[in-house]
C-alpha cells in the first residue's frame, strides 16, 4: 500500500476530496457574502438561513410539486432570491447609511426568526434528498473512488463562481455595480435605477447561497440547523480573503477547504479550528485579508 507521510494514499486523497466539497461551499456562500458587502456594505447574516431556505425549497419541490434536482437547481435560486429582493425593500434598503452594526443586528435576527419558523415546522432530525440518477454512482480512479455527484458539486461551484467573478470584474454591468457603490449620485446622473440595481445584487448574492443549499441537499441531511453550522466558518473564510473581495472569497474558500482537509488526515483534532487559527494569523499581519484593499 503506498502511503504519504505514513498516510495511505486513498485516505489522503478521500479526505481531500471532502476538503474540496467543503471549500465548493465555503466559496460559493462566501462569495455571495462578499458580493453583498463589498457593493451593499450589509453584513448579511442571514445568509446561512437563505442557503437552508434553498435546501427545503429543493425539498418541498420534490415533495410537494414532484419537480426533482434539475428544476431545483433552477427554481430554488430563483424563489429564495426573490424573497431576498422583498427583504432587501422592506428592511435592509434602510441601512445603507447607517453604521454596519445597524445590518448585522437586523439580519442576525431575521436569521434566527428564520431558522426557528423551519424548525417548528420540521424538527431537526434532518429529511433526506435523494442523488439525482444521472449523477449516481461514481469513477473509481487509480488512488480513489469518486462519487459522481461530489465530483459534480466542485465542478458546479468553479463555474458558478468563476462566471460571477467575470461578471462583475470584466463587464459594464459590473462597472456600474461598482460605480454605483463608490457614487451612486453620479450613476443615477448617467440614468441607472441605482436602488433597483442594490436590490437585485441583494437578490443575486441570495440567490447563491440558495443554489449552494441546493448543491448541499443531497450531501448533507435538509435540516433548519444547516445554515447555522456553516456560516460563521464562511464569515471567516470571508475575513481571510479581504471582507468584499470577490475573488478571494473564491481563492480562499476552496483552499481553505483543502487545508481543513488536509488537517483531518494529519492533525484530527484541530481539524475543526484551523480555518479560525488562521483567520487570526492573517489579521494579524494583514488586517484587510489576503485579497483585501487597505482603506
Amino acid at each position: 500500500m503506498i502511503t504519504i507521510l505514513g498516510v495511505p494514499m486513498q485516505a489522503l486523497f478521500g479526505q481531500l476530496l471532502l476538503g474540496l466539497i467543503n471549500g465548493s461551499f465555503y466559496a460559493i456562500l462566501s462569495l455571495g457574502l462578499a458580493i453583498i458587502f463589498g457593493l451593499l456594505n450589509i453584513i448579511n447574516f442571514t445568509h446561512g438561513a437563505q442557503y437552508m431556505m434553498g435546501a427545503f425549497v429543493a425539498w418541498m419541490l420534490l415533495n410537494y410539486a414532484g419537480l426533482g434536482y434539475w428544476w431545483a437547481l433552477i427554481l430554488a435560486p430563483i424563489i429564495v432570491g426573490l424573497f431576498g429582493v422583498i427583504l432587501e425593500r422592506l428592511l435592509i434598503a434602510r441601512l445603507y447609511k447607517l453604521d454596519h452594526l445597524y445590518g448585522l443586528l437586523l439580519t442576525f435576527g431575521l436569521a434566527l426568526i428564520i431558522q426557528g419558523l423551519f424548525r417548528n415546522e420540521y424538527g431537526v432530525s434532518g429529511l433526506p434528498y435523494a442523488i439525482p440518477s444521472e449523477l449516481s454512482g461514481g469513477q473509481r480512479l487509480p488512488f480513489m473512488f469518486l462519487p459522481n455527484y461530489r465530483g459534480w458539486v466542485v465542478v458546479a461551484s468553479l463555474v458558478v463562481c468563476i462566471a460571477t467573478w467575470l461578471v462583475i470584474e470584466k463587464t459594464k454591468l459590473g462597472a456600474y455595480l461598482r460605480a454605483a457603490t463608490e457614487n451612486p449620485t453620479l450613476v443615477q446622473a448617467f440614468g441607472v435605477n441605482v436602488p433597483l440595481l442594490l436590490t437585485l445584487t441583494y437578490g443575486f448574492g441570495v440567490a447563491l447561497a440558495a443554489f449552494a443549499g441546493v448543491l448541499a441537499a443531497p450531501v448533507y441531511s435538509v435540516n433548519p440547523n444547516m445554515g447555522a453550522d456553516i456560516i460563521i466558518v464562511v464569515f471567516a473564510v470571508v475575513v481571510i480573503g479581504g471582507m468584499g473581495s470577490i475573488l478571494g472569497s473564491i481563492v480562499t474558500g476552496f483552499t481553505l477547504g483543502l487545508i481543513e482537509g488536509l488537517t483531518k488526515v494529519f492533525y484530527p483534532e484541530a481539524s475543526s479550528t484551523v480555518i479560525f487559527v488562521i483567520m487570526v494569523l492573517v489579521l494579524l499581519v494583514k488586517p484587510a485579508g489576503l485579497f483585501g484593499r487597505t482603506a
